[in-house]
């Protein structure tokens, strides 16, 4: 990773790096930077910081690490062959089984669309108290229009704004509290697994590494236009997409670590349980006052709505893939995967009696689902038929398979604990 690093900031390949150009590539990645800072994350990284502080840092580090590698994979598979990963499914690989697991994504993204419809409709409690329910409905409701009514890149700064609103909010309750800098540090680098922790440990990966993002980026990465006949263009691109992934997960990363950091140096050091997001809004207050707990709720309402968008996006982008089409949300396969997406979700949230159960349920099927997609692109991008000479060399493909290894065990004892 270093030296893919250090080989971005050189000149190679005929291609001049420019700063102001770069500014002009960025966005894709913040889109997908906003499925791991997502509801589902608050609520694992709150956990994890309550019950063990700081000790489980390094598992924010390393699932990001991981991201990273996987969704620069993705990103190629788009870049190369101008197709999202639910085209090129369909294409290259037989219609039942392509089908199979492209349905089960189409499950996957309204399962996801589930917890953050969930987190935002939360947001909206702790904030003007409105019914779950029809918080739910209105979130939906919303997102769909914010989708229907802009281009990718007005939803590229809608998104932006609303990651900088969260960012902004987190330093501000990071300004209020004393964290343990030494150990913060120690935790981000030295991998500790305290008794017990396994359960939360898989959370924040599961929390991290998600299958809808997967086809998300593939799909959003083609909304800078270029030439595939051009091989300049292409190297352009994947360089320039290497440094948007980078800098965007990067985000993320610190994004989640802050969460760990509130909930370590606010409820472990005060020895208070958090198990729900509401509660950890209540608990707020007498610790740290009534704005700490505001600044909570309006930055949950932000991460849950810019991550229910772009769940939305990857439920119309799989869809759409079903019928070798891009993702275009004025096409109707595209649109009726978004309206499938945030159907499906709310359905499920208006009959169920336990929101912390909706957001199990929703986790548990993505950690059956989620293999399935990362053996998908894998197959995929090392296929020298369909990348040509892009295809994953051998040593990546060692890579690859590694980590996709790991977070399928670890997402299937999961789902293990779940149904214990």
């Amino acid at each position: 990773m270093l030296k893919k690093i250090y080989n971005f900031l050189q000149e190679d390949d005929g291609v001049n790096f420019k700063a102001r150009e770069l500014l002009r590539y960025l966005g894709p990645g913040i889109l997908v930077t906003v499925g791991f800072i997502d509801p589902g994350n608050w609520a694992a990284n709150m956990a994890a910081g309550a019950d063990y502080g700081y000790k489980l840092l390094w598992m924010v580090t390393l699932s990001t690490i991981m991201l990273i590698i996987l969704q620069h994979n993705v990103a190629h598979l788009g870049i190369v062959t101008g197709q999202c990963l639910s085209e090129a499914a369909t294409e290259y690989l037989p219609s039942f089984l392509s089908k199979g697991v492209l349905f089960s994504a189409m499950a996957a993204a309204a399962a996801t669309g589930l917890a953050e419809i969930l987190g935002s409709a939360i947001a909206l409690n702790m904030l003007f108290h409105i019914p779950l329910k029809v918080g739910a409905v209105f979130v939906a409701m919303g997102c769909g229009w914010m989708l229907w009514a802009n281009s990718y890149r007005r939803l590229e700064k809608w998104i932006m704004g609303f990651v900088s609103i969260v960012g902004i909010a987190f330093l501000f309750e990071l300004s209020l509290i004393q964290v343990d800098w030494y150990q913060a540090t120690t935790g981000w680098v030295v991998p500790v697994i305290p008794d017990g922790a396994l359960p939360v440990i898989m959370s924040v990966l599961g929390a991290v590494v998600m299958p809808h993002n997967l086809f998300l980026h593939s799909e959003i990465i083609q909304s800078r236009q270029w030439n595939l006949e051009d091989e300049v263009v292409i190297q352009k691109q994947l360089k320039y997409e290497f440094a948007d992934t980078l800098f965007s997960m990067c985000i993320g990363w610190a994004i989640n670590s802050a969460m760990i950091l509130i909930a370590a140096a606010v409820f472990f050091s005060n020895q208070v349980q958090v198990e729900e997001l509401e509660q950890a809004e209540v608990m707020l207050r007498p610790l740290l006052g009534n704005a700490a707990a505001v600044v909570f709720a309006i930055a949950l309402l932000f991460s849950g709505v810019s991550s229910t968008v772009t769940a939305g996006m990857a439920g119309g982008s799989i869809f759409a893939g079903l019928f070798k089409e891009p993702y275009d949300i004025k096409d109707r396969h595209s649109w009726l995967g978004v309206a499938t997406t945030y159907s499906v979700a709310v359905l499920i949230i208006l009959f169920i009696t336990s929101p912390f159960e909706g957001l199990v349920y929703s986790q548990m099927f993505l950690s059956i689902q989620l293999p399935w997609t990362i053996f998908l692109q894998i197959y995929l991008t090392s296929s020298s038929k369909v990348m040509g000479k892009y295809a994953n060399t051998s040593r990546q493909q060692i890579l690859l398979w590694t980590i996709g290894s790991i977070v399928s065990i670890l997402n299937f004892m999961l789902l293990w604990d779940f149904i214990k």
